[in-house]
């Protein structure tokens, strides 16, 4: 009987040392809401539907042009206000009462060294403390592989949800050219900056840690002692 208890430690370990090595080979990483490298801005600006919804221009923008704002323990995100009342941005011009007259996609997203994340799996996690953001405009979180010139991309994207905990995961391709970004993106018709009040906010901070349970090579070594 002994040894038949003792045989069944050893194949017990052996299987549990078995299966970590084989996990240990799995790459994955996961990334927070955070203000130190959740730190770049890009634009894309279209014509409204009404108009056709073709695409007008895209470049790099200031955090603060996109709109969003880290507020000491969180981002804040809005809709974009563009303080140029030419008629290319607003219906008749721009002023209080106004209506945009270009569709903005403000994308505020971290952005990983090339190959730094290559052939991994990459989640982003963060939690949602509000989200009043209305109609007229949508949020989505998202996790993208780019190619190292940015002609094609990868993604998991998904809507911002309207509050709680979110997990979005990607797995990326195994390229040491390859680029891996993280963030937010808000997409809707450009608000006068005095009416923004009514289309709402999205506030969104980092996922707490839950407290580690047990390992399962403690939980193995319990049952024989």
């Amino acid at each position: 009987m002994k040894l038949a208890t003792q045989m069944i430690r050893r194949v017990a370990v052996s299987a549990l040392v078995a299966s970590t090595l084989v996990a240990g080979v799995v790459k994955a990483a996961t990334v927070n809401v955070d203000n130190t490298n959740i730190s770049n801005g890009f634009m894309n600006v279209f014509e409204l539907p009404s108009n056709g919804g073709g695409y007008v221009f895209g470049s790099g923008w200031g955090l603060a042009d996109l709109c969003a704002n880290w507020n000491g323990s969180a981002w804040v995100l809005t809709p974009n206000t563009i303080g140029d009342p030419n008629p290319f941005w607003y219906t008749p011009s721009g002023g209080p009462g106004a209506a945009g007259n270009k569709t903005m996609e403000a994308n505020l997203y971290a952005q990983a060294a090339a190959g730094a994340y290559a052939g991994q799996t990459v989640t982003f996690i963060g939690t949602v403390s509000s989200n009043t953001l209305a109609a007229s405009h949508q949020a989505y979180i998202f996790v993208r592989d780019w190619a190292s010139d940015f002609s094609s991309v990868n993604q998991t994207i998904i809507p911002m949800p309207a509050g709680g905990n979110f997990s979005v995961s990607l797995a990326t391709i195994n390229d040491p050219s390859r680029i891996v970004q993280w963030g937010f993106q808000v997409k809707g018709p450009c608000v006068w900056s005095t009416d923004v009040a009514p289309y709402g906010s999205i506030v969104i901070a980092p996922q707490a840690a839950t407290p580690a349970s047990k390992s399962t090579w403690s939980r193995v070594k319990s049952l024989y002692r």
